[in-house]
């Protein structure tokens, strides 16, 4: 984590700053900040989320977003950021964005973010050189700490219950509201929603097939599997996708609040009422599963029901939804999940 020392001098010169934009209803241009806020959205406005309450004086001009894909959001409604965290993988070009980012930004115009290098952390010194009005991590595994110095540069917005388990629509939701564009993010959704439903549509065979997503597959040690719970929102999408969570997911998700478990592979029994499994990497590490004494056990398994995602690919980095990864990549996902439900008997 990078020094907070530089908060007793810069924080302060850049919090007048963005004080003084917030207060200013004249710097409030369409290039900056699209459309005025629709009824419903008055400033102040205030947002509760999992590490405290946040009030925004006036509707935002210069956004700033930390924490991955949480620039989306506003890229979708029309926003580009002063500021956000420079992509680190599936970046196919090298140029810091994934590719509906980067298209987006295109399309959008206007001046060209300052990326934050998120390596060892969040770059404190770098969000608070972009004067922000306010900083969105509504997806973001913030600690207290993390959120109480951003707080110090602009007012913040965290996730509303759990790190890195904030679902789609109401990470939508929230990001939405703080930049005074409720209505447009309930539009936004319903657009998402719309796209999903027309290409699961075109397979109607996935219906009410069962689905869990394990996690990088160890091919040194095969003797445990990890996979994501129900509290992740990789499997939580599985929902929007017309597919159910294995009642054996369920169960082991209940026992806790973590987004990911490892079990030992003795217990691959617990495993047969799954249809499709999706996981992070290629043919090659499928047939050593199908070769390992306990995985192939697995009935999915057995019959090649398995989805295996390159994570540096446009698809695999979608695999967790994001406003704009979803319409991008949605049909071929879905294609992929169709192709291993139909070896389903």
């Amino acid at each position: 984590m990078r020094s907070h020392r530089f908060l007793a001098g810069v924080v302060a010169a850049v919090a007048a700053v963005a004080l003084t934009a917030c207060g200013s209803d004249s710097e409030e241009t369409p290039a900056a900040g699209g459309s005025a806020a629709p009824a419903g959205d008055t400033f102040p406005l205030t947002v509760t989320h999992a590490l405290g309450t946040t009030t925004i004086p006036a509707k935002p001009v210069r956004v700033a977003t930390v924490a991955w894909a949480n620039h989306e959001v506003p890229l979708a409604l029309g926003v580009v950021p002063v500021g956000l965290a420079k992509a680190n993988f599936a970046d196919e070009d090298g140029d810091g964005y994934l590719p509906w980012a980067s298209d987006k930004i295109k399309e959008l115009g206007g001046a060209t973010p300052v990326l934050f290098d998120e390596t060892d952390g969040i770059d404190f010194e770098a969000v608070a050189n972009t004067q922000p009005d306010v900083i969105l991590a509504a997806y973001s595994g913030l600690t207290q700490q993390d959120y109480d110095t951003l707080s110090q540069i602009a007012p913040t917005v965290a996730y509303p219950t759990t790190a890195w388990a904030t679902p789609w629509r109401d990470w939508i939701k929230l990001e939405s509201k703080a930049l005074g564009l409720s209505a447009q993010g309930d539009a936004l959704i319903a657009d998402i929603e719309g796209r999903i439903k027309t290409e699961i549509a075109k397979y109607p065979a996935l219906a009410g097939k069962s689905a869990m997503f394990m996690t990088h597959v160890d091919q040194t040690d095969l003797s445990k599997f990890s996979f994501y719970t129900t509290h992740d929102t990789r499997g939580a999408y599985f929902a929007d996708l017309g597919l159910t969570t294995p009642p054996s997911i369920a169960e082991l998700s209940a026992s806790t609040d973590q987004f990911a478990l490892s079990v030992s592979a003795e217990q691959v029994d617990k495993l047969a009422d799954v249809d499709i499994i999706v996981t992070y990497g290629d043919a090659e590490m499928v047939k050593k599963m199908q070769a390992d004494p306990l995985l192939s056990k697995i009935p999915a398994v057995q019959r090649g029901s398995v989805v295996a995602l390159v994570g540096t690919s446009t698809v695999g980095a979608a695999a967790n939804p994001t406003p704009l990864a979803v319409p991008y990549v949605v049909g071929d996902y879905v294609k992929l999940l169709a192709d291993a439900a139909a070896k389903v008997s």
